[in-house]
């Protein structure tokens, strides 16, 4: 049965005679939150086809101080510093809850998800109109930083999980599978010296420099600091991410080894950081116990790094292995269809398991 544009209109007229003022506000709302997210969707839309614009520009007329790279981030400031300065001033609206006295609830982790109970009877007009009572569910989203923040702003907050869960898998399994195997394993023994050996010196010596800086600090200050804590800040930062001096040799068409060498680097020790910093909490945390030094943990911590960063391997090259051969028996004409399938389909496999993703994605692309 078809509905003509007069019952439509029909329709629309007695719901809104006959709606309550709470579901008409309720309504007002999620109209003004889907039409902030169709913002955000325009504006991402605009600077991705700015960017690509700036890209083939720069293909033909090149400019030897600017990068598109570069130009592609001073977009992002700009729009940000509009989205910031010159978006409405619409606060959030919110109500400050406290936890009730007698909670059996352990106030020291944050809960999934609150259930705010309005009152019993809610005045919703001026002519003393009531509606029972309503509860509305509000999901974890994480600490407060800046309670002053308006809707736009929030809404364009860019989540750091859609760009690591989404957004680069893809790109460095791309990079993997795109490189090119007889360079990347004739070099592979420069590359891992680099990965691991330096990786694990660069946090090492950080970790000191700041565990020196931290003891010139005041008393109060340097006994709320260990040497772990300081390590483990070394190993956080300790991996870099030459993304751009990659595309910028991929421009230059520079040496393929040197190009091989520094990619598997940057990849790998993305890999060993996350690794490291996990033995350096597994140590910590598992098994030292009053804060000295214990040959058993330290035993213990070297395990976990080796048997992490060799099953991240074996993951990854099973996976990709297991893919070509569904692809050669399904006779799959478009091989690279049928990778793209395996990273969907098998991609978070070692997330799940507490393997390592960086290191996994470029070995599934490798073979």
């Amino acid at each position: 049965m078809k509905l003509n544009i007069g019952t439509c209109i029909l329709i629309y007229l007695i719901r809104e005679c006959f709606a309550s003022g709470e579901d008409i506000a309720l309504d007002a709302k999620a109209t003004l939150l889907h039409r902030i997210d169709s913002l955000n969707l325009l504006i991402y839309t605009c600077l991705l086809t700015l960017t690509v614009l700036t890209i083939w520009v720069f293909k033909h007329r090149r400019v030897s101080w600017l990068n598109e790279t570069g130009l592609a981030v001073i977009y992002g400031l700009i729009v940000g510093a509009i989205i910031r300065y010159g978006a409405s001033t619409n606060q959030i609206t919110y109500i400050d809850a406290f936890p009730a006295a007698d909670t059996t609830y352990n106030l020291s982790v944050p809960p999934d998800m609150l259930r705010f109970y309005f009152p019993n009877k809610m005045l919703i007009s001026p002519e003393g109109i009531t509606v029972p009572n309503k509860t509305y569910a509000y999901s974890f989203r994480g600490e407060i930083v800046n309670m002053e923040q308006n809707e736009i702003d929030l809404k364009a907050t860019f989540d750091p999980e859609i760009f690591f869960n989404i957004i680069l898998p893809p790109i460095i399994f791309h990079a993997g599978y795109c490189l090119k195997r007889k360079y990347f394993f004739r070099n592979l023994g420069a590359i891992l010296t680099f990965a691991m050996v330096g990786t694990a010196l660069s946090a090492l010596v950080i970790g000191s420099l700041m565990y020196g800086c931290v003891q010139l600090m005041p008393a109060s200050l340097a006994a709320s600091f260990t040497f772990l804590d300081t390590l483990y800040f070394g190993a956080l930062i300790s991996p870099t991410d030459p993304l751009t001096v990659l595309a910028i040799f991929s421009q230059l068409k520079v040496d393929v080894n040197l190009y091989a060498m520094i990619f598997g680097e940057s990849v790998l020790n993305d890999a060993v950081a996350l690794v490291l910093s996990g033995a350096i909490q597994n140590y910590e945390k598992r098994y030292s116990n009053d804060g000295g030094f214990e040959i058993t943990a330290f035993l213990g911590a070297i395990g976990d790094f080796i048997g992490i960063f060799s099953l991240s391997l074996l993951v990854g090259a099973f996976m990709g292995c297991l893919t070509a051969l569904i692809s050669f028996l399904i006779y799959q004409k478009r091989f690279y269809e049928g990778v793209l399938d395996d990273y969907q389909t098998f991609g978070y496999v070692d997330f799940n398991f507490n393997f390592n993703t960086p290191q996994n994605f470029v070995i599934r692309g490798q073979t």
